[in-house]
C-alpha cells in the first residue's frame, strides 16, 4: 500500500483493477462521467492519442489513403444489410429511437463501426476501374454497449479511433493491403511510439471480425499475463460488396464486384501503454508521448533562490526542443514535486540546486530506471537527447524480454497447456483451426486462441491436442483482456 493518498495504493500483480485504476487517475489522464463506460480524456491522454494518430496519419497518406468523415448515425436499413455484420454488432448497438418528442420512422444505430454507411456512399462512387482503389480513413468516436465491466481505454463503451476503409479491383490487392497495414503501421507503432512489441498474425474463425473472410491481429502481451487486441485488419472479401451492389467495369468491359478492407486501431492502445511500462510508482511514459519530455525542480532556499532559478532557466531555454516544465512552485515541497513528477511520467527529471549550480552539473533521473546521475551541464541537450532514446530502447527491450520469456511450446499435453496458461504464459502449439474448436480450447485451459502467425505450419501428420483432428496451424493461446 502506498504512504499517502497522492501515491498509487496498489499492486500491479496482485491487485491489478484497482492498481490500473489508481494510476490513470491520479495520472490525471481520465475523468469519470454519469454514464458507464463513457469518459472525458484529458488534456494529458488526449496528448498521447495525439501522437498516435500523428505518427499513423503520415504512415497511411504515404500509402494513399485520405481523410473522410462521416455520419454518425446509421438508418437501421443500411445496418441490416449484411447479415453475418449486424449478427455480430446487435448486442453492442445503441439506437436512436425519438427526434425530441417524436418517434423516428426508422431507428438510427449510434455508430458501432461505419462500415454500412460509408459502403453506401461507395456503391455511388466507384463505377470503373478507374475509381479504384478507393482508399479513406476517417478519425472518429464510435459506441459499443457492452455489458462487460467497463475499463477505462481497455473496454468503454464510447470510444475514439481510426477506421480505414479501402476498395480494390482485385482479392489479391486487398490481401496485401491488410498485411501491409498490420505490420508497417500497427505494428511499428507499437513498437516505434509506445515501445510494445506485439504478436501479429490471423484471428481464428471464431475471433474474427463479424463479416469478414478473414481478421489479422496485433496483439500486446502484458504483464499481468494477458494478452489484449491491439489493433486489426479484416479482409471482407466481396460481402459488402454484393449487399450494397458496388460494381465496376473493369478493363475487359466486365462488371465485377470489388474487394474490400477495413482496419482500426483505438485509444484502447493507451490503456495498453499504461498497462505495459508503469509501475508502483505511477504513470511510465515513453519518450515519444510525453508532451514534457523533461521536468526541471529547482531545489531552493530563501538564500539561493535568484541563483538556482537562473540555472534553471537556462537550461529549460537549452532543451526548448524537448519542452520542458520548470517546476518553480513555491507551495510544494521538493519531496511533493519528485513523487508527483514519477506519478505523472515525466520521462527525464533534472534536479537543480546550489551544489549543482556550483559544479556545472545538474542531477538527471530517467523515470524507467529511477537511477540518479550527476552530468554536465554543458552540451545537455545532446546528452538528453541520447538519453531519451536509449529509454525508449530499453523500455521496448525489457517488454521483449517479457513477452519472449512468457511463450512455451507445447503441442501435446493438454493439461500442460491449461497449467501454462494459468500461470499467465503464452503457450505456442497446434489445432485444427476450426471454429467450434476455440469453445473447446477455452472450456479445457481457461485461456483463448490469441493469434494465427504467419508462414508457420504443423509438422506433417500432427493432431490438434484438444480434438484429435489433423492440425491445420500454429496459434497462439492464452489469457485475454
Amino acid at each position: 500500500m502506498g504512504k499517502n493518498k497522492s501515491g498509487i495504493e496498489f499492486d500491479k500483480t496482485e491487485q491489478t483493477n484497482e492498481w490500473y485504476t489508481d494510476v490513470i487517475n491520479k495520472a490525471n489522464l481520465i475523468e469519470y462521467t454519469d454514464v458507464s463506460g463513457c469518459y472525458i480524456l484529458k488534456p494529458r491522454a488526449w496528448y498521447i492519442w495525439e501522437q498516435i494518430q500523428a505518427y499513423m496519419d503520415k504512415k497511411i497518406k504515404k500509402k494513399g489513403v485520405k481523410n473522410a468523415a462521416f455520419p454518425l448515425f446509421i438508418p437501421e436499413h443500411l445496418l441490416t444489410k449484411e447479415k453475418e455484420h449486424v449478427e455480430g454488432f446487435a448486442p453492442e448497438v445503441a439506437w436512436v429511437t425519438h427526434g425530441g418528442n417524436s418517434k423516428l420512422a426508422e431507428r438510427l444505430a449510434i455508430r458501432p463501426t461505419s462500415e454500412t454507411v460509408m459502403y453506401a456512399a461507395y456503391s455511388k462512387w466507384v463505377r470503373s476501374h478507374n475509381d479504384l482503389p478507393l482508399k479513406l480513413n476517417q478519425w472518429c468516436n464510435v459506441v459499443r454497449w457492452e455489458f462487460k465491466h467497463p475499463q477505462p481505454f481497455l473496454r468503454t463503451r464510447e470510444f475514439y479511433w481510426q477506421e480505414g476503409h479501402t476498395v480494390f479491383a482485385t482479392k489479391e490487392e486487398a490481401v496485401l493491403e491488410t498485411k501491409d497495414i498490420l505490420i508497417d503501421v500497427y505494428k511499428k507503432m507499437y513498437e516505434e511510439v509506445l515501445a510494445i512489441p506485439v504478436l501479429f498474425g490471423f484471428k481464428s474463425e471464431k475471433e474474427k471480425f463479424a463479416g469478414a473472410v478473414h481478421t489479422m491481429s496485433v496483439e500486446p502481451f502484458l504483464p499481468i499475463g494477458k494478452a489484449i487486441q491491439g489493433g486489426t485488419t479484416h479482409y471482407l472479401g466481396q460481402n459488402f460488396a454484393k449487399a450494397f451492389n458496388i460494381q465496376f467495369t473493369d478493363t475487359d468491359q466486365k462488371k465485377k464486384f470489388v474487394h474490400q478492407n477495413s482496419w482500426g486501431l483505438s485509444t484502447r492502445s493507451i490503456g495498453a501503454m499504461v498497462m505495459m511500462h508503469s509501475d508502483s510508482h505511477g504513470l511510465v511514459l515513453p519518450p515519444k508521448v510525453a508532451e514534457h519530455k523533461v521536468i526541471i525542480v529547482p531545489i531552493i532556499r530563501k538564500d539561493n533562490k535568484e541563483k538556482v532559478l537562473k540555472f534553471a532557466e537556462n537550461i529549460k531555454k537549452e532543451l526548448a526542443t524537448f519542452n520542458p516544465f520548470l517546476d518553480d512552485r513555491e507551495n510544494y515541497s521538493v519531496g511533493w514535486k519528485f513523487n508527483e513528477a514519477e506519478l505523472y511520467g515525466y520521462p527525464i527529471r533534472i534536479e537543480i540546486g546550489e551544489q549543482e549550480v556550483d559544479a556545472k552539473k545538474v542531477t538527471v533521473v530517467r523515470r524507467d530506471i529511477l537511477q540518479k546521475e550527476n552530468i554536465p551541464a554543458k552540451n545537455l541537450k545532446e546528452k538528453v537527447s541520447k538519453m531519451l532514446e536509449t529509454m525508449h530502447k530499453d523500455m521496448y527491450n525489457k517488454a521483449k524480454k517479457f513477452l519472449d520469456d512468457s511463450i512455451v511450446v507445447e503441442e501435446k499435453d493438454v493439461k500442460k497447456i491449461a497449467k501454462y496458461v494459468k500461470e499467465g504464459k503464452i503457450v505456442k502449439t497446434i489445432f485444427d483451426r476450426e471454429k467450434d474448436t476455440d469453445e473447446i480450447i477455452k472450456a479445457q485451459t481457461g485461456g483463448k486462441t490469441i493469434i494465427i502467425p504467419f508462414d508457420e505450419v504443423p509438422k506433417k501428420g500432427a493432431k490438434c491436442p484438444f480434438t484429435g483432428n489433423e492440425a491445420k496451424a500454429v496459434v497462439y493461446i492464452a489469457k485475454s483482456l
